[in-house]
């Protein structure tokens, strides 16, 4: 059955939302068929496929190709894609083009945007306009250069201001929030005092639900965060394939 945002929305409180990246059709038919809730087409792309350091050297045009891809598998999961460094901080009008190419022209059936109160405003005329959005709080990734590093959000004071991101987003209409890097108390208290689904990455069990990585599941990162638990070592897997194959070809040159 086909999710929705309104399906996701629903499952506040109840069975937790299985949540993954998938990046183009290889990996998105791997999600489809272990049925998971929602696929994300993250920036994240930057890193893992595209072999960038971050996430800010991502364009539109890159988030589009590799949507497009994912969404030709016609995923059962509800599909959303990441709007890329600095597009949310455009003037509106620009910032409805990006979230409409990414839904008419790649297929995504929603949009993710990193941010809080700053863009709370803009969020709610985008949700006006009719494009589903889920928000992003915590540490956000396309924030890295400005912070000078990875680390953990939601601590002592800085949790009330994380709070007022949630909620402010929450009010601007968005169907679900992903909350990454906080600590698991901040999360906790988030996902009690918001109507809408908490999706944790490196945020504690304390959420609606949880989103990695479809390579850190897989094993196929060679150094994944700390909270990413891998689920199988497909890197040791392929290079034996890819050894074999090797051996039996050589194999074939000798007499």
């Amino acid at each position: 059955m086909k999710r929705t945002t309104k399906s996701i929305r629903a499952a506040k409180g109840g069975q937790q939302i299985v949540c993954v990246t998938a990046y183009d059709a290889v990996t998105a038919r791997l999600a489809t068929q272990a049925d998971v809730d929602l696929i994300l087409v993250g920036d994240s792309l930057g890193n893992v496929v595209l072999g960038f350091d971050t996430t800010v050297p991502v364009t539109l045009d890159m988030m589009v190709h590799h949507t497009a891809a994912v969404a030709r598998v016609r995923p059962e999961a509800l599909l959303v894609a990441d709007i890329p460094f600095a597009l949310a901080h455009d003037d509106f009008s620009a910032l409805l083009k990006s979230c409409a190419r990414l839904m008419q022209e790649a297929g995504a059936d929603a949009v993710k945007i990193e941010g809080g109160v700053a863009l709370a405003p803009k969020i709610a005329r985008l949700t006006a306009a009719g494009i589903p959005v889920m928000g992003h709080i915590g540490l956000q990734p396309q924030q890295v250069l400005q912070l000078g590093g990875y680390r953990k959000f939601g601590k002592n004071s800085e949790a009330q201001r994380i709070l007022d991101d949630a909620r402010a987003l929450e009010d601007a209409g968005v169907f679900a929030i992903v909350g990454e890097g906080m600590a698991r108390e901040c999360a906790s208290e988030i996902r009690a005092k918001i109507s809408v689904p908490l999706i944790g990455i490196g945020s504690g069990d304390d959420c609606d639900g949880q989103i990695l990585v479809m390579h850190d599941i897989l094993g196929l990162t060679e150094n994944p965060p700390s909270f990413a638990k891998p689920f199988a070592n497909l890197t040791r897997a392929a290079v034996d394939a890819l050894s074999a194959y090797r051996d039996s070809v050589r194999a074939r040159g000798k007499k």
